[in-house]
């Protein structure tokens, strides 16, 4: 299935009104328009795919194969570059732009970013377990528990301290509620990963 997609940076929530009056949580995107860098082709590359770069940097922030790939599509140094897999290559070339036009309102999508960092927790706050009681000696508080039966190794997956966070998480059947092209945003509902000016990939829904 063909899909279409653009790169943008999240700038927050807000919320609107639908036509009965309900009250819809939103997320505003900025998706200033996309630069397509290259054409991937099941031919020469094993699979097609559009990639499209996002956010202008300075020169002298990259460096030279960063400068002689974005030479090809005539445009500075991009920040943020992803690729849409089975896209319609048919429409794109190099250097052409890709712009909020791309969606219209009521389109589902799946959006795609990385979700705030936490750093390193225990596991009642990264695995929402329960403490253990407070009294009588047991100085069983915040522990992680028993590991289970001995068997000289950590079973894998085991729920245990760790990093909290700073994933790759795609949210998928969002709907788009406004394209607006003149400001360069994509308004979504619901809420999407990341933090505030983090960057997102946001495609057509893989599924029905």
């Amino acid at each position: 299935m063909a899909r279409k997609g653009i790169l943008g940076r999240k700038v927050g929530m807000t919320q609107v009104f639908g036509k009965n009056g309900e009250l819809i949580p939103v997320t505003v995107v900025d998706v200033t328009p996309n630069v397509v860098l290259q054409k991937k082709t099941k031919e020469n590359d094993g699979y097609n795919a559009v990639q499209l770069g996002y956010a202008d940097k300075r020169k002298v922030l990259s460096n030279k194969p960063e400068q002689g790939h974005v030479a090809k599509a005539k445009t500075a140094p991009k920040r943020f570059i992803r690729e849409i897999r089975n896209a319609d290559l048919g429409k794109l070339k190099v250097a052409d732009k890709v712009s909020a036009d791309i969606f219209k309102k009521g389109d589902v999508v799946d959006v795609t970013g990385i979700t705030k960092g936490h750093g390193y927790q225990g596991v009642i706050k990264k695995d929402n377990q329960h403490r253990g009681p407070e009294a009588h000696g047991s100085r069983y508080h915040r522990r992680p528990g028993s590991l289970g039966p001995i068997i000289n190794r950590v079973v894998k997956g085991m729920k245990l301290p760790g990093r909290m966070g700073n994933n790759r998480v795609t949210m998928q059947h969002l709907t788009v509620i406004d394209a607006d092209v003149k400001d360069n945003a994509l308004v979504i509902s619901g809420s999407v990963p990341g933090a505030n000016k983090s960057f997102l990939m946001i495609r057509s829904t893989a599924r029905k």
